[in-house]
């Protein structure tokens, strides 16, 4: 997965099929589902792939326990669905995850039971484990940092976890496998019309400022929360859909909480769920849903938010984590559709939506990752309807995600790369440097950072710390340290100089000073 390959390709192709604008899930899984039918898909992403909210997620691929208590059974239904499928067919990014819900009375305990059967015995045939009440004790032995005193039991239940971020970028490259070409760094900044009908998008290339107009017989809104900049692009009078949600994580130590589990509390002071769960020999913790304005590529967590995290979760721990415990804090903006009326964002519903303008702009937006692929299928099915293109069947059901592997050592520090595991090995074979670490305290090797520049379309340090490997989610003060060596690595191999190095190394650590507390 080369860039300058694929900027190639735009001078060659004179008219596309469908255009996506956006590489986040929703839009990378569009140019998957578009190219894999075999239609001329380009996809487009103003900075890098899964920069905004697709890279923020709580890392679980799950239902939405949630929204069974709220009564949505057809969207907690097609996100188990869909959680299967992705377990299956992107088995080196998933897992099954096992979770604790403690409980602290003998009533909530069958109450919680029941709920949860009922969540294990809707995913049917996908089913990933059984459900069961637990003892106290059995709990204590598995989870020994969840508070004992009055815990009666609880219950033990499966969900998926996965990297979002690299989830997004395999899914990149999987579009490209089939035939797709789709680029980061480059910013739509207006639409073409002819007739009154969108038949193309104006860009730049933010790297080297070079202007294209690129034609196309449908194009695909998939921006998330940014929904709104470009259906004002297609009318000016367009009134806004999306309210964004922000939500807050905070990642700690493993040692506040050990073990394989992880534990669901199941009611907050605002009447949502919190989460801890392993993820990369760290825990994160969360998450928040609080209502904000316009929305940001960068959001930053609000105080109320991380105490809102500390008061609830250390309710249920042994440990008391404070603000010098945090490694990390993160924030993503949901884009939430607005409901007339609702002003709190912790009710709105999470179920996608569609829109076809009067100018055939076919716009998908809500949802949420687990149902990605869903949401892909419905966007590329109403722009060829638009387009009057040939129909083709969708093929994703089944169509394995890039690194695919039919069995995955999750021991293995590489083992998220999957298939392209080994390659990176033999990339360290070939210079003694690369097969030392970028940071003493983490396990990411200088091989990696190489890799990222020549096969995974890494153009900036942030590219690699942040989303390539996740030291900037999971440790930000070992990400700011590292980046001068890492900005020295892409340099070498991408022919920059010293200032380039420099203005890199600055603008991370200003970025990444916004991760710490």
């Amino acid at each position: 997965m080369q860039r300058a390959e694929l900027l190639g390709r735009l001078e060659s192709e004179s008219e596309w099929d469908i255009i996506i604008i956006g590489g986040g899930a929703t839009g990378l899984g569009a140019a998957v589902d578009a190219a894999s039918r075999g239609y001329k898909t380009l996809l487009l992403e103003r900075y890098d792939f899964a920069k905004g909210t697709s890279s923020r997620a709580t890392k679980l691929v799950h239902g939405g326990v949630r929204y069974l208590a709220q009564g949505n059974i057809k969207l907690v239904m097609e996100a188990l669905r869909e959680r299967g499928l992705l377990l299956k067919n992107a088995s080196h990014l998933t897992r099954t995850q096992p979770f604790f819900l403690p409980v602290y009375s003998w009533w909530k305990k069958w109450y919680y039971g029941i709920g949860l059967k009922i969540y294990d015995i809707m995913a049917g045939a996908l089913r990933i484990g059984k459900t069961r009440m637990v003892s106290k004790k059995t709990i204590l032995q598995n989870a020994p940092a969840i508070a004992r005193k009055g815990l009666s039991g609880g219950i033990r239940y499966y969900d998926g976890q996965f990297d979002d971020a690299r989830l997004a970028l395999n899914l990149a490259q999987t579009a490209i496998e089939q035939g797709g070409t789709v680029l980061n760094y480059m910013e739509v900044r207006g639409l073409l019309k002819e007739n009154g009908k969108c038949n193309g998008v104006t860009v730049v290339d933010s790297l080297s400022g070079k202007e294209y107009e690129m034609k196309s017989k449908s194009v695909i809104n998939a921006t998330g929360v940014f929904t709104d900049d470009v259906l004002k692009m297609d009318d000016h009078l367009q009134h806004k859909i999306v309210s964004p949600s922000q939500g807050v994580h905070l990642v700690v130590d493993k040692k506040f909480f050990p073990g394989d589990y992880a534990m669901m509390i199941p009611k907050t002071d605002d009447g949502r769920v919190l989460f801890a769960v392993p993820w990369h020999q760290k825990v994160i913790i969360g998450t928040t849903d609080t209502p904000v304005g316009a929305p940001s590529f960068e959001p930053r967590a609000l105080n109320d938010e991380i105490e809102f995290i500390f008061r609830n979760v250390n309710r249920y721990l042994t440990s008391d984590i404070s603000r010098q415990d945090v490694l990390s804090v993160f924030a993503g903006l949901r884009p939430l559709v607005k409901v007339p009326g609702q002003k709190n964002t912790a009710l709105m519903p999470r179920d996608h939506t569609i829109i076809v303008s009067g100018s055939n702009l076919v716009t998908i937006t809500g949802g949420k990752w687990t149902t990605y692929r869903k949401m892909a299928k419905v966007a590329v099915d109403n722009a060829l309807f638009v387009a009057k293109l040939e129909r083709r069947a969708c093929v994703t059901e089944s169509l394995r995600v890039h690194g695919w592997l039919s069995e995955n050592n999750t021991d293995d520090p590489m083992s998220y790369y999957g298939s392209d595991a080994d390659a990176i090995r033999k990339l360290e074979g070939q210079n003694p440097e690369w097969s030392e670490k970028i940071h003493e305290a983490h396990p990411w090797i200088k091989a990696q950072v190489i890799w990222a520049v020549r096969q995974e379309m890494a153009m900036t340090v942030e590219d690699v710390l942040a989303r390539r490997i996740r030291m900037l989610f999971l440790d930000a003060r070992a990400a700011i340290d590292a980046a001068p060596e890492v900005a020295r690595l892409m340099a070498a191999e991408m022919g920059k100089d010293e200032s380039w190095q420099q203005q890199q190394v600055n603008a991370f650590t200003a970025l990444a000073k916004g991760y710490l507390l």
